[in-house]
């Protein structure tokens, strides 16, 4: 192995006795069987495609993750130590596809500290889990379906096929997770859909219930008209649209043109029709102003700020105003609608501004938040008269009913411009919020939704008084301050959501899920209460949410006793069975994953946790870390910790370390759509997992990664340089037996091989503080300058000569070896993270004969481990002057014409006297050459008028023939005998 250019004092040499034809003998000798010549099992090629599936087969034999857990439970049986464990919480991928480069990121990264925070000495169980329900297993499984077959499928013939559809990915997943080497608890994962976990989300539910925090109202959601489904804001993503912007007046009722009619803006078009109010901002300054007799003249009210941008569209300057007054002397007047026989009213809103439009805001209460809102203050009619599938119903006139919205969009531009009151229409471009599974834009519209409620006192109590209870989102917003983001920009970010978050709708309207169990009476009074949830989740906990489609509510109700149920509506005191029908609305997947935190940590999975979190009620909760993407503040984090703060009243996570995400080296999203993907399935066939996981290692994942296939193959030669060194090691330590040499902890400090321990044990502080801290990049940048510097062109290169050229049971070598034996040992250790195969390669390797040897089962830093030497301070001043004197070296070689720096010797000044307690021969073989000496300047030497070992090499001026007949050093004769 060469360890390092000749420039950092390597060179390349075959120890046989070859030399230079000049200085050959009549009869050549090889000294070649005379060395202690590198030997180890230890292959230079990986081949690790081939070699790490029977890693994995081999830790799942030995039962690696099971005997950690056993060794947890031993360690607490014997200490009662809880704070050995840490809990690293999984969030549910998708049970959908092959995994891809997201997954190959986030999943290495929770392996790097589920195996580190293990290796650190704590009890780290780690449970995978999958997020099965919802709509694009749904949408993909009645997609595969023929038209007949959809018309005529059941809700069980649907959700049979979705959970097929689920499980076959599941195992699909489990294996490609397993391949990329994780470790975890893959014979008893958490399925989403798991009837005692689905168990586990309705007690998160009923308690959630029982204190008031779930209501449901008629309101404006996003909604999916492709899929006929509510929709979260965590489910949304938004994408560039065209669409039609119109300025449309609305006639003022009652007066002549002197009363002036309004002039308003809207992005929709399709939602004029359910327009009821226009909303003006009361503080605001308005103009009553003339246009022009294109587009119909008279004069229209519109904000004094915008007049400028308005007129600018409509074509020419904005003219004086007849008359300004303020927003609020307009509330109250009335207009007619353009195109529907209904009169509206001028309504103040403080959520009016002055950055687009005219200042004068289209109201419609069934499709936007604030309208809804203007609306509830107003008295007015929540009217939507758009359908699930988004065309109108039969309140709209006749010329839309049955119209698409889309399609309306230019119907009703012609309209206006046919009645003369459209003033102008645009094309143009914006952000959209589209469906993120579905990727078609959405809509709001008014229906009847489940919510969790986010402001508002749950228990009615006067918000006024010092004991009200905080609202969900003030709770939120408080408990963040005491979580530790990673980075630390996470939690501005998480704050900046939470106090813009509306309320949770977490109803839809999809068979592949979990129900609301929610009961309606015959005139549809609901019945949702704490002890009717618990009686369902009961049912759910035995036969699995398929007991809502396939039992009658009777059944479903069996054990609830509605008369002994304080909170039951009245109607349910006496109802009758017959008369009682079942909702049709399932959870949204949000809230099923972000019940996670009860349903895995605190019961049905808590008896696998840490032993010693699971010792006292609770105490596996909250968990030390949730993991994800940066889009999880808006969804996972998020929608977990409100449901903890409204049942534990606490947050479920101490921490919360967040990652970007993938992009091509042109910065653009990694898509198999944009054709700019690349499969994890040919990378690990390309590469294999160890070097796969060792690029993620060395990342920067607090923003957005650029990715490309290159970026692997220079990962690829990163391992092999890691790889090459440990091979160069354990090739040196074949036979070596640690009780023939020298105890590592009582090597003198002077030593070069007390040097590499101690530089040993600063990378192992240093490597560890960085596991310990989640920074696996600084990891791996310490890993890799230990072993391509320290090691391979410093220590390495210093010691080959001893090593093949001492005796075999020197002390010198053997004190070598045992500083490699440790080195290999706790190198193996620290790489283990993140290279979990090679590492037990080279751990089996260090314990020949022992077949259950596995680096996984090892610590850091186990108590009992012999303590380090203290390496002399003086060999920083050394090392520091060892580059002074490789330089002069090349120069010397590079003025002389020199090839070998075994033909040079070194003279080096001493004035503080610190080399002296320094071996010669260890600072010659640090600069690479024959000599070195104490002097009064820095000089280098030409050696070649004396005579050269013709087993060495080396020029060290005790070099003479031997009895053999053969040129030999004093050493090099003494390790023959000769």
């Amino acid at each position: 192995m060469q360890t390092a250019s000749d420039n950092r004092a390597a060179r390349v040499r075959d120890y046989a006795g070859a030399m230079p034809e000049s200085d050959a003998p009549a009869e050549k000798r090889s000294y070649k069987k005379t060395l202690n010549l590198p030997k180890t099992p230890f292959p230079m090629k990986a081949n690790l495609v081939q070699n790490e599936p029977a890693s994995v087969k081999r830790w799942g034999t030995l039962d690696v993750y099971g005997r950690l857990r056993e060794r947890a439970r031993e360690r607490w049986d014997a200490e009662h130590t809880a704070a050995e464990s840490f809990i690293a919480h999984d969030g549910p991928p998708y049970a959908n596809g092959d995994i891809h480069l997201g997954h190959l990121l986030n999943k290495c990264l929770k392996d790097f500290v589920v195996r580190s925070q293990t290796m650190l000495g704590r009890d780290c169980p780690y449970t995978p889990g999958w997020d099965c329900h919802g709509l694009p297993i749904e949408h993909k499984v009645v997609g595969e379906m023929t038209p007949e077959q959809r018309a005529s499928a059941s809700v069980m013939e649907v959700r049979n096929k979705s959970k097929k559809y689920a499980s076959q990915f599941v195992k699909t997943q489990t294996r490609q997770m397993q391949r990329l080497l994780t470790l975890a608890d893959y014979a008893h994962p958490y399925l989403t859909m798991m009837p005692a976990y689905e168990a586990g989300v309705l007690e998160v539910f009923a308690a959630m219930v029982g204190k008031g925090h779930v209501y449901r109202a008629l309101k404006p959601v996003h909604w999916s008209v492709q899929n006929q489904t509510a929709l979260a804001e965590a489910e949304l993503e938004y994408h560039d649209r065209e669409d039609t912007s119109v300025y449309v007046r609305f006639k003022a009722e009652g007066g002549g043109d002197g009363d002036g009619d309004f002039l308003i803006w809207t992005t929709t078009p399709w939602t004029l029709p359910a327009n009821l109010a226009i909303a003006v901002h009361p503080r605001f300054d308005y103009g009553r102003y003339p246009l022009p007799d294109a587009v119909g003249g008279g004069s229209v009210w519109l904000a004094v700020d915008l007049a400028a941008k308005t007129f600018g569209k409509i074509g020419g300057p904005a003219p004086e105003p007849a008359e300004v007054v303020r927003g609020d002397a307009l509330v109250g007047r009335t207009y007619r609608h353009p195109f529907i026989a209904r009169t509206g009213a001028v309504l103040g809103a403080e959520y009016v501004t002055a950055e687009d439009g005219t200042g004068l805001v289209h109201t419609a209460p069934g499709h936007g938040v604030e309208d809804y809102q203007s609306g509830l203050r107003e008295g007015l009619d929540i009217y939507c008269p758009v359908r699930a599938d988004g065309t109108y119903d039969d309140t709209v006139p006749d010329w839309l009913r049955g119209q698409s919205i889309w399609d309306a969009n230019q119907q009703v531009v012609e309209r206006l411009k046919g009645d003369g009151a459209l003033v102008h229409a645009e094309r143009f471009m914006h952000s959209y919020p589209h469906d993120w599974r579905g990727k078609t834009p959405v809509i709001f519209r008014a229906t009847e939704q489940w919510f969790i409620r986010v402001d508002g006192d749950p228990s009615g109590a006067d918000r006024a008084a010092e004991a009200a209870a905080p609202t969900l989102r003030e709770a939120a917003l408080e408990a963040i301050e005491d979580v530790e983001f990673i980075p630390a920009w996470g939690r501005k970010r998480m704050r900046g959501m939470l106090e813009s978050r509306p309320d949770w709708c977490i109803s839809r309207q999809r068979s592949w899920g979990l129900p609301i169990p929610a009961f309606f009476s015959a005139d549809g009074q609901p019945l949702l209460t704490e002890a009717s949830v618990a009686a369902v989740g009961k049912v759910f906990a035995e036969k699995g949410s398929d007991a809502w489609f396939l039992m009658e509510a009777s059944d479903l109700l069996a054990g609830y006793d509605a008369q002994a149920d304080p909170d039951a509506p009245g109607w349910a005191k006496g109802f009758g069975m017959a008369e009682v029908r079942k909702g049709g609305d399932t959870f949204d997947v949000w809230f099923e994953s972000g019940s996670s935190w009860h349903a895995v940590l605190q019961t049905a999975w808590r008896a696998r946790q840490s032993p010693a979190a699971c010792a006292d009620d609770g105490d596996a909760f909250p968990a030390d870390l949730y993991l994800e993407g940066s889009d999880q503040h808006r969804g996972w984090f998020q929608q977990s910790l409100l449901p903890a703060l409204a049942v534990a009243g606490e947050a479920p996570f101490r921490t919360v370390l967040t990652h970007g995400f993938m992009v091509d080296r042109d910065g653009r999203k990694m898509s198999k759509s944009g054709g700019n993907a690349l499969a994890v399935d040919e990378l690990m066939k390309s590469y294999g997992a160890d070097v796969c996981r060792w690029w993620v290692a060395t990342l920067n994942v607090e923003n957005d990664i650029k990715v490309d296939e290159a970026f692997f193959a220079t990962a690829g030669e990163q391992y092999r340089k890691v790889r090459n060194t440990l091979r160069f090691l354990l090739s040196n330590l074949a036979g070596f037996d640690a009780a023939d040499a020298e105890p590592v902890q009582q090597m003198k400090p002077h030593t070069l091989d007390a040097w590499l321990l101690g530089e040993l044990g600063t990378l192992r502080g240093r490597v560890t503080a960085a596991y310990a801290a989640f920074q696996f990049k600084r990891a791996s940048e310490l890993l890799f300058n230990f072993c391509n510097d320290t090691l391979s062109a410093t220590y390495l290169a210093a010691t080959k000569d001893r090593l093949y050229c001492d005796a075999e049971t020197s002390v010198r070598r053997q004190r070598t070896r045992a500083a490699m034996h440790h080195t290999v040992s706790v190198l193996a250790r620290l790489l283990a993270p993140v290279m979990p195969h090679t590492a037990d390669e080279a751990w089996r390797v260090l314990h020949p004969g022992d077949g259950d040897a596995c680096v996984h089962l090892a610590e850091f830093d186990p108590a009992g481990e012999p303590a380090l030497p203290d390496a002399a301070e003086a060999w920083t001043a050394v090392m520091r002057a060892r580059d002074g004197w490789l330089r002069a070296i090349e120069d010397f070689r590079s003025g002389h014409g020199v090839k070998d720096p075994l033909d040079l010797g070194v003279t080096a000044p001493d004035p503080d006297g610190v080399l002296a307690a320094f071996d010669p021969l260890d600072l010659a073989d640090l600069c690479g050459v024959s000599r070195f000496a104490i002097g009064d300047s820095l000089e280098v030497a030409s050696l070649v008028d004396e005579p050269r070992c013709e087993r060495s090499w080396k020029r060290d001026g005790t070099v003479r023939e031997r009895g053999d007949g053969g040129l030999l050093s004093d050493r090099d004769a003494a390790a023959l005998g000769v």
